[in-house]
């Protein structure tokens, strides 16, 4: 693929735009530092629309729904329910090496966390914003208190 083409493409980051193929062909750690700012921005959406407005509210309820703990246990909810395409983003994402590993997480459930982030990472760069709501409706629906 051609840098000029890649660049092109990278520079714009509005949902869509992105073809199946070319987000697929993206780095998984990519797809998840994408995804991980759209989770990020979810969540705190999510939070305004229930009515929360202090910030020191918002960030310890944020806190809960963003952690590797939570994301790792929605990515286990999603499987049986995700796209051959998307459980193949998913499966990349969560294999992907990269050179941070928090020290009070364990590897496998960073890593999962991480096949999440560029599960959604790629849905957001295909303009998948239904696809998206599915998914954090589902999020939103966990017991968190048994995580």
């Amino acid at each position: 693929m051609s840098s000029d083409i890649m660049t092109d493409q990278i520079t714009d980051l509005t949902p869509g735009g992105f073809t199946p193929l070319t987000a697929a062909n993206l780095p998984a750690l990519t797809l998840a530092y994408i995804g991980d700012a759209v989770y990020e921005l979810r969540v705190r959406r999510h939070l305004l629309d229930g009515g929360c407005r202090k910030v020191q509210d918002m960030h310890k309820q944020s806190v809960a729904l963003v952690r590797a703990e939570t994301q790792s246990r929605l990515l286990s909810a999603l499987e049986p329910q995700l796209t051959e395409a998307e459980a193949d983003v998913a499966r990349r994402g969560r294999n992907a090496k990269g050179s941070h590993q928090p020290p009070h997480v364990p590897v496998a459930v960073y890593r999962r966390a991480t096949g999440l982030e560029a599960l959604i990472g790629y849905l957001w760069l295909l303009g998948e914003e239904s696809r998206l709501d599915e998914l954090f409706a589902v999020l939103f629906s966990l017991n968190l208190s048994e995580a």
